[in-house]
């Protein structure tokens, strides 16, 4: 394996394409787990990968190696007053191509076209265990690191929501069905749209 990497494969980004939709949710729920990453788990969704793809296609890309998914970056532009910010929203990279330069020139690819429309100031956030993408994005120059706090509420187990959930259901009836199944279809027509994200990759050596 060190071998392999002492010449680094040949990196093609280019826009999503419709076909890549799949992959790249599919990538991201492996990538995306529950025991690592609770956060980045509970917020990544079909709805990220469609939503993006069509309201920022040029700031939604993928890495190819060969004919190999590689990795994935999603990016959408923030505007507030008089200036424009870039959001880096999620950022993926296949483990089997960790340390390959994937990560960086999916990165670079997306800023450009940020700069380029515009942006002048850049986002990213991420869980805050992920040390691998703190280390990355510090070395891109990022700086100003801030807790996030994220706070939840199950429903089920607070008295005070008991009356709503008897009216509504337990949260797992005919509107969970219908979203079940409109996420689907997304995923097939590409049709959808976004919610926001983070960010997530391994050490690029």
């Amino acid at each position: 394996m060190a071998s392999e990497r002492t010449s680094r494969p040949e990196v093609t980004v280019r826009e999503m394409e419709l076909d890549d939709l799949a992959p790249v949710y599919h990538l991201g729920e492996r990538l995306f787990t529950c025991d690592l990453y609770p956060f980045l788990y509970r917020t990544w969704d079909e709805w990220e990968v469609v939503g993006h793809y069509n309201t920022d296609p040029e700031f939604s890309l993928v890495a190819e190696v060969g004919d190999a998914l590689a990795g994935f970056i999603i990016g959408t532009l923030i505007s507030k007053a008089s200036w424009t910010y870039g959001y880096i929203v999620w950022l993926g990279v296949d483990r089997a191509f960790h340390s390959t330069g994937v990560a960086q020139k999916l990165y670079d690819k997306l800023v450009e076209r940020m700069v380029e429309a515009g942006a002048r100031y850049l986002i990213a956030d991420t869980d805050p265990s992920n040390t691998a993408a703190l280390k990355f994005f510090g070395k891109k120059g990022f700086k100003e690191e801030r807790e996030h706090v994220v706070l939840s509420l199950n429903l089920s187990r607070n008295e005070r929501y008991r009356a709503v959930l008897e009216k509504h259901g337990n949260g797992h009836g005919e509107a969970d069905l219908k979203k079940s199944k409109r996420s689907s279809a997304a995923l097939k027509k590409g049709k959808e749209k976004p919610l926001c994200g983070a960010t997530i990759l391994e050490p690029e050596l």
